[in-house]
């Protein structure tokens, strides 16, 4: 599904320049689900943004089945995104002003999804994710929990094939972060493939494969993943 080559970011000014990514290559297939863990500045959110296609590399290439996103024009990447990229964030960045049902359907709007076959995707992941009663309800009168499940929701009511999770249990205490990587988990075994970037040692866990990162290069990849043509590498920090 996702094969990234020689792919790095450089961020720049007038008396600096950081390298947050350092020829990175890897492939994800279909139906992965993997973890990216490392330390706080090592480049793993911005990783996940050019995976996202919310932010663009200075060199390398990124293809998603097949398709060199930043060689094509900006229009056909944001259709990319919009079609295939569900995205789950650590503040759940859900709309004040809507209810739970009206933060759930954006994207199907968005997408331009007629009124009806909306209405019956919503309602069918609502009553998946327990969320039914609470469809008139508004994002401050819920628990963080129940929050990060509309985000969920939401993210997956497209049915995207690829969703992209940035710490997605780390505003929630133990029981609510484990019911969300439950879902994920669930989520995993209809056969979305899923990347998540994370500090939880215990979250990574429900990953099928876990990729480590270190000064803007993968340091290293869990030994247990069986497919080891991963064209992986391991690079020197510029800093």
């Amino acid at each position: 599904m996702i094969h990234i080559k020689n792919l790095s970011k450089i961020y720049s000014t007038e008396e600096v320049q950081t390298h947050a990514l350092n020829d990175i290559n890897i492939n994800i297939w279909e139906g992965d689900f993997v973890a990216i863990m490392g330390p706080s500045g090592c480049g793993k959110s911005t990783l996940l943004n050019i995976l996202g296609i919310l932010d663009t590399p200075s060199s390398g290439n990124y293809f998603f089945e097949g398709q060199d996103v930043f060689a094509i024009k900006q229009s056909r990447r944001n259709s990319i995104r919009k079609d295939n990229i569900g995205f789950i964030f650590q503040n759940f960045n859900l709309i004040d002003e809507l209810n739970v049902y009206d933060n759930i359907e954006l994207p199907l709007i968005y997408n331009g999804i007629p009124s009806k076959e909306r209405s019956l995707r919503v309602k069918s992941i609502m009553e998946n994710m327990s969320l039914s009663h609470r469809a008139k309800h508004f994002p401050q009168q819920l628990s963080g929990g129940q929050q990060q499940r509309v985000a969920v929701a939401r993210a997956l009511v497209n049915k995207p094939k690829l969703v992209l999770a940035d710490e997605p249990t780390g505003n929630l205490d133990s029981s609510n972060g484990n019911d969300v990587m439950n879902l994920l988990a669930e989520l995993h075994r209809s056969g979305t493939t899923i990347v998540m970037v994370t500090h939880s040692s215990y979250d990574a866990r429900f990953a099928s494969r876990i990729v480590y990162m270190k000064d803007g290069a993968i340091s290293q990849v869990s030994a247990d993943d069986q497919r080891r043509d991963l064209f992986i590498k391991t690079f020197s920090s510029d800093f």
